[in-house]
């Protein structure tokens, strides 16, 4: 296990490349071993920092790695610094990748059920040697034990949980605990992505930092989320003041 952490507002990010993740991941998985990722931008530190609860679920994570540039940047004003982003989907993508050369089990569970199904059907025409053991959408009563029932009867080896943030980290708190082995890891809107129903942003975006304003463009309607990212900055920049007193 990468036992290196770099604390940004209470939340303990891990101190990895994506090579590096990719690579400890992979021994839980040929070890048979639980394993819970979350992939955090500043959007959740700061639900993290507002909701005690939410916050004890990811720092009970085994890994939390920086998908942000703001939380990289963030590390570098604290003089605590990360090696470099690791985005949600680009490390799910490395996993179906690992899935394919392994033939390993593969679950998703999440977002609405024609973009699942459009999921479904390029992974298996990109990874056709992934096992694909299960993928329900996220639409279901909380209390459905159906889907665990089924992640613990098909044992895969990855479980995208794919609910939204702070939902898909609640279950996976949850349900985890009852099955013997799987890394669960929450994706968001990787899904859509992946179906192709929401576009990445190009490189040069990407490279200018600038990918969340390419997604802010695509749904306006996540305006009101965003407004997490000045107070984000605003918050970080206090405790770098604080700190250097």
């Amino acid at each position: 296990m990468l036992e290196d952490r770099v604390e940004i507002l209470g939340v303990p990010f891990v101190c990895a490349t994506m090579n590096e993740m990719v690579e400890i991941v992979h021994e839980h998985v040929k070890k048979e071993e639980k394993c819970f990722i979350v992939t955090a931008n500043p959007e959740i530190v700061m639900k993290a920092n507002q909701e005690k609860e939410y916050m004890e679920i990811i720092r009970h994570a085994d890994y939390v790695t920086a998908d942000g540039i703001g939380i990289v940047k963030a590390a570098q004003w604290l003089k605590k610094p990360l090696p470099e982003r690791v985005a949600g989907y680009d490390m799910m993508i490395r996993f179906l990748e690992l899935s394919n050369q392994h033939a390993y089990k593969v679950y998703l569970l999440g977002a609405k059920e024609e973009v699942l199904q459009e999921a479904v059907r390029r992974i298996r025409k990109q990874y056709p040697n992934v096992d694909l053991v299960g993928a329900r959408n996220g639409y279901f009563q909380w209390e459905d034990s159906t889907i665990i029932d089924e992640i613990k009867e098909k044992q895969p080896d990855f479980i995208f949980v794919a609910l939204g943030m702070g939902r898909q980290e609640k279950w996976i708190a949850e349900h985890m605990p009852h099955v013997q082995k799987g890394v669960f890891m929450g994706v968001g809107g990787s899904f859509d992505v992946l179906a192709g129903a929401l576009k990445r942003a190009p490189e040069a975006w990407i490279r200018l930092h600038l990918e969340w304003l390419y997604r802010l463009l695509q749904q306006p309607s996540r305006a009101k989320r965003m407004m997490a990212l000045p107070k984000f900055v605003l918050k970080v920049w206090r405790e770098k003041v604080a700190k250097g007193k």
